[in-house]
């Protein structure tokens, strides 16, 4: 059982099946609180949250998409060409540390692009779709989620658009009144 949480209270938790939530919000700092908010039920045991990505959609169509847990290319392969060069170095002196720089760098950057460590690239591309522009909109991978506390939490951002969710009906019903009261 997780702190604070009644034992007879609807949870859904299912480690096999994670849970996907897509909430649009008319103004970004908006979607960055309910972020926020996430982080607190996640803190209190009433979500675990996996991974966030948040996408905004400008009034011109433009998107930016902000993943928390997918490494970037350019940050994996700084990562690869820092260890892989000082193993080079240990292990071939000047030599191994310049070939270990570029074997590090570019391996780094090619197990970015194929390592995808949170919510599918498949689901963020359906979203970046789906934002209307002028919105953006928070989208959670989570695989444990107390849904009254998930609700209660919704209710502070009334107007938010509840644009999909991967959670049973009666969940998403909850999660959607919340939204609209």
């Amino acid at each position: 059982m997780r702190a604070g949480i009644e034992p007879d209270a609807r949870v859904i938790s299912d480690p096999g099946a994670p849970v996907i939530i897509g909430v649009s919000f008319d103004r970004q700092v908006l979607a960055q609180q309910y972020l926020l908010a996430m982080g607190g039920l996640k803190e209190s045991g009433a979500l675990d949250l996996q991974d966030a990505v948040v996408v905004n959609k400008s009034d011109d169509g433009s998107v930016k998409v902000v993943e928390t847990i997918d490494p970037t290319p350019g940050r994996a392969a700084l990562n690869g060409a820092m260890w892989t060069s000082l193993l080079g170095l240990v292990l071939g002196g000047p030599v191994g540390w310049i070939a270990g720089l570029g074997i590090g760098a570019a391996s780094g950057a090619v197990t970015a692009k194929i390592v995808d460590l949170g919510i599918p690239d498949e689901w963020v591309a359906w979203f970046r779709d789906a934002v209307e522009p002028g919105t953006s909109t928070v989208v959670i991978l989570a695989e444990h989620v107390h849904v009254p506390a998930l609700a209660d939490e919704a209710r502070r951002f009334s107007g938010a658009e509840l644009l999909y969710t991967s959670m049973p009906d009666y969940a998403y019903d909850q999660l959607r009144a919340a939204l609209e009261s």
